[in-house]
């Protein structure tokens, strides 16, 4: 079975794009900061980040759903890192990603076969790891670290 997902980017203006996602969905403006655009939307690298960061996530999730446990509200953050290549490009060279629980871990009582398998259920970020490599951190809401790597 095969599937796509399609969006058309149009130029409006330097460096800002309308991004469509299709049919029912908003519209949304992405854009490079200064001295390129106008930072008038999220870069690239933004969107990326989002996607991987919101993938994790929706996996997590997937993940404590599959034994009928809620993680509450979760939150995540992502932050690309750069450097050059062996050409001086400038390049994602990783993304870190750190996923909050929302509720208390001890509530969970598969938190450990959740964490052992979420990574697995994330299209985007399994996709990108071929390519850009990736951490991803779990934490409880006061901040311990549930899981590393």
């Amino acid at each position: 079975m095969s599937e796509q997902v399609s969006v058309t980017i149009t130029r409006q203006d330097k460096y800002r794009f309308l991004v469509d996602f299709g049919s029912g969905m908003p519209t949304s403006v992405a854009d490079e900061p200064a001295p390129l655009g106008d930072g008038a939307g999220p870069s690239p690298s933004h969107l990326l980040a989002a996607a991987v960061a919101n993938c994790l996530s929706a996996s997590l999730l997937f993940a404590h759903g599959k034994f009928k446990e809620d993680p509450g509200r979760l939150t995540a953050t992502a932050a690309c890192r750069f450097g050059r290549n062996d050409k001086n490009r400038l390049r994602v060279i990783g993304i870190d990603v750190t996923l909050t629980l929302g509720v208390e871990p001890e509530t969970l009582g598969h938190l450990d076969r959740a964490l052992a398998q979420f990574e697995e259920f994330c299209t985007v970020s399994q996709s990108v790891k071929a390519g850009i490599p990736f951490t991803a951190i779990v934490l409880a809401p006061d901040g311990r670290v549930l899981k590393s790597g």
